[in-house]
């Protein structure tokens, strides 16, 4: 797609692994990942999001990959359209455990202390974590991990976007929130892969084989 098209940027909303543990990850399927997204910043700019899972990337991964770091959320605007992008963790305001979580993973002590834990430990960690949270989710309703749609309507009018693209909800759908703004979800990678297209004709949503 990046050689066949005119593609300018791209832009991904976080969640890109199950788990990063650190930039000094050099498995197998890391330095793969390492390289995909080298080659794909020699044909468009590339801009990387903080998710859920993928919080501890930091300047080596940037360096390494040519990707640039932003914040959560970031504006951009295509042809004088402004759209908001969002990993979506934040807008989940009804999960307050998670929030209550959300906030320890992302604060600069808890960091420091995992990363100056050995890889091992990082690694055994990071699959605790993973497994609490599985048998946690699986005890929660639908509509409580879900969005909140005031939230997101709040933040939209805050930056005076129209459009919002984000992920972390694995439940592809365009919702129409009002008569002028719209939220566009991105869908995980199992089966396909999901991308969000921003061009001066609109914005569309488009599953892909991988």
């Amino acid at each position: 797609v990046l050689e066949s098209e005119k593609v300018e940027a791209i832009y991904l909303l976080g969640d890109l692994v199950e788990a990063w543990v650190g930039d000094d990850d050099d498995s197998q399927f890391v330095n793969e990942l390492r390289s995909i997204l080298a080659r794909c910043n020699q044909h468009a700019a590339l801009y990387l999001m903080h998710g859920n899972r993928d919080f501890l990337i930091g300047k080596s991964f940037e360096t390494d990959t040519g990707a640039r770091l932003i914040d959560d959320p970031t504006m951009v605007e295509v042809e004088g359209r402004r759209v908001l992008l969002a990993h979506g963790d934040a807008f989940c305001t009804k999960d307050e455990p998670y929030q209550q979580m959300r906030t320890l993973f992302r604060s600069a002590d808890w960091q420091r202390d995992i990363l100056s834990r050995s890889l091992p430990e990082r690694i055994q960690l990071a699959n605790e974590m993973r497994e609490q949270s599985r048998l946690s989710n699986a005890n929660k309703s639908q509509n409580i991990m879900d969005v909140t749609d005031e939230v997101v309507l709040s933040v939209l009018q805050e930056h005076e976007c129209d459009v919002l693209i984000h992920g972390h909800t694995h439940r592809p759908a365009i919702h129409r929130l009002d008569q002028t703004k719209t939220r566009y979800v991105l869908g995980d990678w199992n089966r396909c892969g999901w991308l969000a297209r921003i061009e001066d004709r609109g914005v569309s949503l488009e599953c892909f084989p991988i």
